[in-house]
């Protein structure tokens, strides 16, 4: 329904002055938008200058946490998502304000030619231009809330976008976390490794040394030998192993390249209490990716009522100002008016858009549920493999002070020349097992403690 109204000259003057004041107004702010605009295309580009590590530097844990989190490209990735959220929700509101657009054109017009009832041309009509310039402003006065909904929605992706990032950082640091105590625990490795070797080398010397006055034969020596290129051979493999853990670290700090830097070394133990049914309960409450999932299925809920409002009819005003002829000057001309536009059939469009908006919000309402088992599946599995790490330190503890008097006892009965080889390889290679199997037991408790938190959502 359309209705113009062609108001006397008075009211015309007053609306004319009224849309030119409105137009003063913003070209009085133009320069100031203009200057905002130009300063924001030119910082916006540009991410927080990224944090490297000085050359000989010594990295605390949480030093590493920090340098990934202004490095890591995935945070800046989910950093733009959330403008991009941001900016959809400003456009979502563009439908409160008045939209204003002007257009002109040029016509040249050749009006076709008629015959009469004999069957003669009437003549030619003369081609002639025709020329037309409009400002027009338009604005929505009421939808039955549709735009009301569309800012709702966008506002609960932005929300979910911002946990989104959270998740994200959750995630790096869990990577850094992990990547830091491996690291620590292939330069420990590698020092026990470095230690095997040295007490090989004493041993072989030792072998040396009787076989030349006569009281042990070659076979020690030989024997002695390959213990020595064993050791030698995992010590190669502990230091190359310290090189592909630095490089995890560096790729989980978001560094290609950094230089020489020294970690300072927490591998040790710290009873971590915390139980099961805590553990779930605060997940629940603070993991960000499951925050985020819920104001998306906010948002899909929201979805399905704003493809309802399709059935709704739209009230809007206008009001178009012309000058148009077909030579100058030009003739001006105006109007203004209602219009209101009531969907009556569009082919089951609506109808299918609230069965795909709803299929939606089911899907995520699933995804929740799916999470929220993942979640306690992930503290489950976290919370078990802590135990068992605490279980494991306790033990190997233990068996690293036995290995050590048995290498001593060995050691002991071959220079009393009582001793055989045998029992000094095998004493040093239990030594070299269980200084590794207590290394790795502390590794995984740290690691796990690490997993444990980053499945409660616990911010650092």
């Amino acid at each position: 329904m359309h209705i113009r109204k062609m108001p006397d000259q008075a009211s015309r003057a007053r609306w004319f002055q009224s849309v030119a004041g409105r137009m003063w107004e913003f070209y009085q702010k133009l320069p100031v938008m203009l200057m905002a605009s130009v300063l924001f295309c030119f910082l916006a580009p540009f991410p927080a200058l990224a944090e490297g590590i000085t050359a000989g530097e010594e990295l605390t844990l949480q030093r590493a946490v920090d340098i990934a989190l202004k490095n890591q490209p995935s945070i800046l990735a989910s950093q733009s998502s959330i403008r991009a959220n941001e900016a959809r929700v400003g456009q979502a509101r563009a439908s409160y304000y008045p939209q204003l657009d002007a257009s002109g054109s040029y016509s040249k017009v050749s009006p076709a030619t008629s015959s009469t009832s004999t069957g003669t041309s009437s003549g030619n009509i003369d081609r002639y231009d025709q020329y037309t310039s409009s400002v027009g402003l338009k604005q929505m006065i009421f939808d039955f809330g549709k735009t009301p909904t569309q800012v709702n929605i966008s506002k609960l992706n932005a929300e979910s976008s911002r946990f989104d990032l959270s998740n994200t950082r959750d995630v790096a640091i869990l990577n850094v976390k992990q990547a830091y105590h491996n690291v620590l625990q292939a330069r420990r490795l590698r020092d026990v490794a470095r230690e095997s070797v040295k007490q090989f080398q004493e041993h072989l010397e030792q072998a040396r040394g009787f076989y030349r006055v006569g009281t042990k034969s070659k076979i020690d020596v030989t024997k002695a030998e390959v213990d020595l290129s064993n050791a030698q051979l995992n010590l190669i493999k502990a230091e190359n192993q310290v090189k592909l853990s630095l490089v995890t670290l560096n790729s989980a700090m978001g560094i290609a390249d950094a230089p020489q830097y020294s970690l300072q070394d927490n591998l040790f133990y710290v009873k971590y209490d915390l139980s099961l049914e805590e553990a779930a309960s605060k997940a629940y409450n603070q993991r960000p990716d499951l925050q985020s999932l819920i104001k998306k299925k906010e948002a899909s809920k929201a979805s399905v009522d704003l493809a309802r409002k399709g059935y709704f009819p739209i009230l809007s005003g206008s009001a178009n100002y012309n000058y148009t002829n077909t030579s100058f000057p030009l003739n001006e001309g105006w109007n203004y008016g209602l219009n209101l536009s009531i969907p009556l059939f569009s082919g089951f469009q609506t109808k299918y858009q609230v069965a795909e908006a709803q299929a939606n919000h089911d899907t995520v309402s699933a995804n929740e549920q799916s999470l929220r088992l993942d979640i306690y599946s992930q503290i489950q599995q976290a919370y078990l493999s802590l135990r068992e790490a605490d279980e494991r330190i306790g033990t190997s503890e233990l068996t690293v002070r036995q290995a050590k008097e048995n290498v001593e006892l060995a050691t002991g009965r071959y220079r009393a020349g009582v001793g055989s080889p045998l029992e000094v390889t095998d004493a040093l290679v239990g030594l070299n097992n269980a200084q590794v199997a207590y290394t790795q037991a502390l590794t995984d408790y740290k690691n796990s403690q690490a997993s444990i938190e980053k499945a409660i959502g616990v911010k650092e």
